[in-house]
This record gives C-alpha cells, structure tokens and sequence, in this order.
C-alpha cells in the first residue's frame, strides 16, 4: 500500500458525512425495525428486548453491508485509503518490538517498515490534526534515518510491502 497524498478538506468532510449517515442509519433503522416488530409481535409481559435488540443488529449489519458494497465508490476513496492505512499500520504496530530489535541489527526489511509506520503516521496526525506527538514523530524519524545511513540504506515508503512482515 502506497502512501499518497490526501485532501484533508474532502476527507474531513466525507468522513463527518459517513460517520453522521451510519449513525442516523442506525438510529432510524434500528428504531423503525424494532418499534415494526414490536407491533406485529407485542410481549404481553412488557419486555422487547429481543425486538429491540433485532433491530439494532439488523440495522447494524445493513449498514456493514451498505458500506462494504460502496467502498469502491468515488465519494468513500479518501475514508477507505484511511480506513486500510490504519489497518496497515496496526499490523506493523503489533510487530515493532521485533521490528526494532531487528532494525538495529541493520536489517533492511525492518527498517522498511519502521519507516513506512512513520510516513504513514505522519499522514494520519496530518489529517487529523494531532500535532501533539509530530516532535516526537520527527525524532524518531531521525534516529530511524540514522541507522539505515549507518548501515548505507536508503529508506523509501513506496517500496514496503506488508509481506516483509511475516518474517517477524
């Protein structure tokens, strides 16, 4: 997965617009579901649990389904990209004891994907405004670069492949 550029404004707003449809999707489906069932189906003791649980998980999975069937939609290409950056790099998360242990043995593949994690955790704090640990980001950038010079490699996030992984 390349990291590429992203338009934070068309992001931004993609996102809020997905993030307000699946929860007045949610809200909506699983109240009019419920209160449907609770209607045909009353509980002379009262209690709806079941119906209203229903509906809640059959609103839940249409809106799994609606979103996974529009992924590929023009209007979700930002929130998808960000979606599966973050997926990647909780992969590579999970891995970077191992990654830095080896990366300081000089291992060309570790420091690969240390140095994707970062360029693509730069992008994400980019986009959502958390400047808050970039210094520290930018540190260990440095410390990163320092290595891979030590050890005569020159690092590019284009060339990462999450398959380098499995060997960790």
């Amino acid at each position: 997965m390349r990291i590429i550029e992203i338009n934070k404004t068309r992001y931004r707003r993609h996102l809020n617009l997905v993030i307000a449809g699946c929860i007045c999707g949610l809200i909506i489906g699983s109240l009019a579901i419920s209160q449907t069932l609770i209607g045909l189906f009353p509980d002379p003791s009262g209690s709806h649990f079941n119906w209203n649980l229903l509906g809640v998980v059959t609103a839940s999975v249409t809106i799994a389904w609606l979103l996974n069937k529009y992924r590929s939609h023009d209007f979700m290409t930002e929130v998808v990209y960000v979606w599966e950056l973050k997926q990647t790099l909780n992969k590579i998360n999970r891995k970077m004891p191992k990654l830095k242990a080896a990366s300081l043995k000089g291992n060309a593949d570790a420091l690969l994907a240390i140095h994707y994690s970062y360029a693509g955790s730069r992008l994400l704090w980019t986009l959502d405004d958390n400047t808050i640990v970039m210094d520290e980001l930018i540190t260990q950038q440095a410390e990163l670069d320092n290595t891979a010079a030590s050890y005569h490699l020159t690092l590019n996030a284009d060339d990462y492949d999450a398959a380098i992984l499995k060997q960790f």
